[in-house]
This record gives structure tokens, C-alpha cells and sequence, in this order.
């Protein structure tokens, strides 16, 4: 027997296909807590003939894998016979079934589903979570919620604040969710500006020695501040971030530039006290004078959880965060 639902207008709006990575997808006006299809749908989506499939729902519900009352819906479609509008009752079937019936069909497209679909749960099982982009928009405040929970399982003490943490995957959104690519190294950069702008390292000293007394003078630095390792250390960061080679820039772009005299003054520890601090001025002071400074985008706690990222980034992942910094200044 099967459930009698009210016939919904958004089912009939929803179109139900596999996108190339095997992955079942939806198009349409998505409301429901589950996706319902017809035994034609199930055809379409895996490819393979409708009477294999009705074969496949009746050993799933005869082996007890499903019950049909729970995953088998009939709802009142509106067919057309010749020049007739028909309204007849319908079999849909929720995405339990869906999914079951992936698993069982012989067919090209039915491979790849379960490809994807093993990866998946490999990813579920191995990593804690999966993230489905696409429905993230449609189910924001869910989302929300559990990075939330995220939020609260990090481990006390860690250097990261959560809060800023948060803040940083807010700024980052498509970023942090796009974890594939910053594995493989294929962050976007962005659309670097044309804007030319000059560093030299006594007018770099000079913004520096400014902070470092405004800092002292509030007590929230020491003399140690800012003091160099070794004399031309600053200079030495500079002339990398300028640096050219055969007529060319190595670092074409203002934002390249920006983006790499912050890696270099966190990473390279020019001071005795105050590398993080002083990478962070260096980097929002140079954006300053490129005016290419949004202090939408850069908030003080999103620079701050990326200044960290920064220091406790592994250096064989240069690359990578280069690419998280130029995907947060760039023009979209």
C-alpha cells in the first residue's frame, strides 16, 4: 500500500538529472525535505529502460531494504492524451528509492552514481563531512548552524580564534567550500588590476617606526618591536617583492605584490618581536597606498585569522596560500 499525498506543484517542477561527476541533481522550485521521481524519471536519470527499474523497486521492497508506505507517494499529475488534459494518479518515489535503485542498475550512468556516490561517503566517513554546494543557498540557516557546531568542536586553545575562524569562512565562503581545489593548487586568483604602485623600503621603515611607537606609546608593544634581526632585512623582503628579472616584474600585479610582502614579512621573521603584526600593517598599508584597500572584504578579524594562517602554513604550501590571499583582494 502506498502513502496518498496531496499533489504538490513544485514536484512536477523539479527536473531530476546526474551531473558529470555522478552526482544526483535537481533544477527546479527544491522545497521539500526529499526528491520524489516517477519510474520514467528513474529511466531518464540512469539511462536504462522502465520496467528494469519497476523490477528493482519490487526487490527492494520484497528484500525489506524499504518500506513502501514510507518512499512511495501517489500524487495527482496532469497528463496530456491527445488533445485532453488528464488528471491521473501517479507513483513517485522519494530519494530512498532513488539511491537504492542507483545501486542495482546495470548501466553506464548508473556507474558513474555509484562512483560518486562511494566517494561520498568515503569523504563522509574519513573526513567528518560533506558539503553539496549547491544546496548550501537554498539551506543557509542549516548551514549556518553547523559550522557553528564546527565552530564549538575546535579544540581549546587553539591559535585560531573561532570567532575568527568563522569570520574568515564567511569572507571565503566559495573558497572554503571549494576544498578540491585548494588541494590540487587551482584556487582562483581573481582579475588582477592594471594599477602600478611604487614599495621602497625607507617609506615601508617609516610607516613601521610609526607603528611601532604609537604601539609602545599605548603600552601594547615593547622596544623589541620592530627591531631588525640583522640590518637590511626589511630592505631584503622589499627588493624580493620588487624584484625583476630580464625587464620583467617578478610579481606582475599590485595584488601579487601585496599578497607576497605579507608571506615574506610573517614568514621570513625579518624582527625579533612582532613578525605577524608588523606582516599584517605591511600588507593593508601597501594595499592603502594602491588604494586597492576594502575594508569590507579585509576586517580586522578576517586579517587576522589570515596573518595566521599565514604563519602556521607548512612552507611547501607557498603556493596555496598565495592564492587564498589573492582570492581574497582581486577583483571578482
Amino acid at each position: 500500500m502506498v502513502s496518498k499525498v496531496a499533489k504538490k506543484k513544485s514536484v512536477q517542477d523539479v527536473l531530476i538529472y546526474q551531473a558529470k561527476s555522478g552526482a544526483i541533481e535537481i533544477k527546479g522550485d527544491f522545497v521539500r525535505e526529499t526528491i520524489w521521481a516517477t519510474l520514467q524519471q528513474m529511466a531518464d536519470l540512469f539511462e536504462t529502460d522502465k520496467s528494469g527499474i519497476s523490477r528493482h523497486i519490487h526487490n527492494i521492497f520484497q528484500t525489506g531494504e524499504l518500506d513502501a508506505p514510507a518512499t512511495v507517494a501517489k500524487i495527482a499529475t496532469v497528463q496530456k492524451e491527445g488533445d485532453r488534459a488528464v488528471e491521473r494518479m501517479v507513483e513517485y518515489y522519494n530519494l530512498d528509492v532513488i539511491l537504492s535503485v542507483g545501486y542495482r542498475v546495470n548501466s553506464k550512468k548508473a556507474t558513474v552514481f555509484r562512483q560518486w556516490a562511494t566517494k561520498t561517503l568515503r569523504e563522509h566517513i574519513t573526513h567528518g563531512f560533506t558539503i553539496n554546494r549547491k544546496q548550501i543557498g537554498a539551506n543557509y540557516d542549516a548551514f549556518m548552524k553547523t559550522v557553528a557546531q564546527v565552530q564549538s568542536l575546535l579544540p581549546a586553545g587553539s591559535s585560531v580564534a573561532a570567532s575568527d575562524a568563522i569570520e574568515l569562512m564567511s569572507l571565503f565562503a566559495e573558497t572554503w567550500l571549494s576544498l578540491g581545489s585548494y588541494d590540487k593548487g587551482q584556487l582562483p586568483k581573481g582579475k588582477p588590476t592594471k594599477k602600478s604602485v611604487q614599495l621602497t623600503a625607507d617609506r615601508l621603515h617609516q610607516s613601521l617606526t610609526e607603528l611601532r611607537t604609537n604601539l609602545i606609546a599605548k603600552e601594547e608593544a615593547t622596544d623589541m618591536f620592530c627591531s631588525e634581526r640583522h640590518e637590511g632585512a626589511v630592505a631584503g623582503i622589499v627588493g624580493n617583492v620588487m624584484q625583476s628579472f630580464g625587464g620583467q616584474e617578478m610579481y606582475p600585479s599590485v595584488e601579487e605584490k601585496a599578497a607576497h610582502l605579507l608571506y615574506f614579512m610573517v614568514k621570513n621573521h625579518p624582527f625579533t618581536d612582532g613578525n605577524k603584526r608588523s606582516g599584517a600593517y605591511a600588507f593593508i598599508w601597501f594595499l592603502k597606498q594602491a588604494k586597492l584597500l576594502d575594508v569590507t572584504r579585509i576586517t580586522p578579524p578576517a586579517l587576522t585569522a589570515l596573518t595566521i594562517v599565514v604563519a602556521e602554513s607548512d612552507p611547501t604550501h607557498k603556493d596555496r596560500v598565495i592564492a587564498l590571499i589573492l582570492n581574497l583582494i582581486s577583483r571578482r
